[in-house]
């Protein structure tokens, strides 16, 4: 495993800021009526989110990487008393003007995720569920010091509960021929920035309705990303003290088509096409902080 300084990365994170700033603008340009929708009782989850987290009504819950919110405010309608953080400036001011507009409450953090691990300790908050989604494991450059940071802000009971794109099935190209590796911490760099896949997957990320918005989106900001294999993943879960309570693999993706030939089902799940071998594109795991 790869661990690296703070602040020799630092200029890194500051750049995905302003990717994902970036990138957000153009992505809930293409959502239609989100504050209606959600306020209206709608939900952006899918079902292995909800069933793996439980029973949420009166539990804590924080929302590491938490994009724009919609998520994390569906669950606030479950009955979690919710906690969001993420780097995108844009993404929080979303987040925070959709909990004023649906009445959802919500808490919502504009800062770099190591910086709010690091600064734990200053806050008397512990959490019974802590959640990751879709996406966002791939920014972590040390996942060690993640990990321990996220046992440091479990209760006891607690559980970290993770849904995400499947390693395997994120090394395919086009072709369905392997583009890269999926170990080691490797970073790697996209001169075009973070794209705009919401305008690629349609409705099965934005449930509330789509519309054109921005066309010919390009982002103007390199991003830089991390790659890591399951196993690499499951052992720094272990090594910060959690204890591993289920893994599953899934071969299908929720909501992002990860591959242009791959086909959307009702329930807004990604398949590939009949003809192609079944691979993991998606992949769950939950873990318990015993004491």
């Amino acid at each position: 495993m790869v661990s690296m300084s703070f602040a020799s990365h630092r200029d890194l994170h500051e750049r995905n800021r302003r990717s994902w700033n970036a990138a957000t603008r153009a992505h809930n340009s293409h959502k239609l009526n989100q504050a209606e929708f959600l306020r209206c009782g709608g939900s952006t989850l899918f079902p292995e989110e909800v069933e793996l987290l439980g029973n949420l009504e009166g539990k804590s819950l924080l929302h590491l990487l938490c994009n724009s919110g919609q998520d994390t405010l569906s669950l606030a309608r479950l009955g979690a008393r919710v906690t969001g953080v993420d780097i995108s400036d844009e993404a929080i001011d979303t987040a925070r003007q959709l909990s004023l507009e649906t009445g959802l409450p919500g808490t919502f953090h504009r800062a770099d995720v190591y910086d709010f691990l690091r600064g734990a300790p200053e806050f008397p908050d512990r959490y019974d569920r802590i959640f990751l989604s879709y996406g966002a494991l791939c920014w972590l450059r040390d996942l060690g010091t993640f990990t321990r940071g996220v046992r440091e802000l479990l209760s006891p009971g607690g559980h970290l509960v993770i849904v995400e794109f499947h390693p395997v099935g994120c090394c395919l190209g086009e072709d369905w021929r392997v583009e890269i590796g999926a170990f080691g911490g490797i970073r790697l760099e996209t001169p075009e920035g973070v794209g705009d896949y919401v305008a690629e997957s349609g409705k099965a990320l934005s449930p509330s309705g789509t519309r054109e918005g921005l066309r010919g989106f390009s982002n103007p900001h390199p991003s830089f990303e991390f790659t890591w294999g399951l196993g690499e993943i499951v052992t720094a879960i272990l090594e910060s003290g959690l204890t591993l309570r289920s893994l599953m693999e899934y071969p299908y993706a929720n909501g992002w088509k990860i591959l242009p030939d791959m086909q959307e089902s009702p329930d807004r799940r990604m398949l590939p096409p009949e003809d192609r071998p079944r691979f993991p594109f998606m992949y769950s795991l939950t873990a318990e902080r015993q004491s």
